[in-house]
């Protein structure tokens, strides 16, 4: 016989359960679209993207680590990933030479998508580490630096462009 205890905790397993496979759904039905829509972005709202090599190298042991990780775990560091380039994007854009609206669209596109995948995840667990600390140096070394200059952000611009296609191929593998 169940006792009301038992008919909610079947129900809030039922519900985790749904909302789970839902985001699921959501990630293989529309990360990519998004991805290509602002990916698209970042190309069209600045000139050619620059050839000079930015000063921080992506964790890339750290990424090849979430290509076998649990589901989980690689939705969480595509949540924090997007995350940390939110912020770095909210710091003095005063010099950039990008075209506005595609800019403001960048930006609502990522904002979007990293909602939905924060919906995904538990906020329990603790950031990773290296990711962090990859943007709090691309923050120092080339905006800060170099003074917030379009130069600089022409390097984030690059920089972000790399570690989102990352993010998209690393979606590509999680539905295998």
């Amino acid at each position: 016989m169940f006792t009301m205890q038992s008919w909610i905790f079947l129900f809030l397993i039922l519900c985790s359960t749904q909302s789970s496979c839902s985001c699921c759904d959501w990630i293989r039905d529309h990360y990519g679209t998004l991805s290509r829509e602002y990916l698209s972005l970042l190309d069209e709202m600045g000139g050619n993207i620059t050839k000079q090599d930015v000063p921080v190298f992506f964790p890339e042991s750290l990424y090849r680590r979430m290509e076998d990780a649990q589901y989980e775990v690689q939705v969480r560091f595509l949540n924090e990933t997007i995350h940390e380039i939110i912020k770095l994007f909210d710091e003095n854009m005063d010099a950039v030479t990008w075209e506005e609206k595609k800019l403001d669209d960048f930006l609502i596109l990522l904002h979007r998508q990293f909602q939905k995948l924060k919906s995904c995840v538990s906020p329990a667990k603790k950031a990773e580490g290296r990711l962090e600390s990859f943007f709090k140096k691309l923050n120092k070394k080339v905006l800060k630096e170099m003074n917030y200059s379009a130069q600089a952000w022409e390097l984030i611009r690059k920089e972000t462009k790399y570690v989102l296609e990352k993010l998209y191929l690393l979606v590509a593998t999680m539905h295998r």
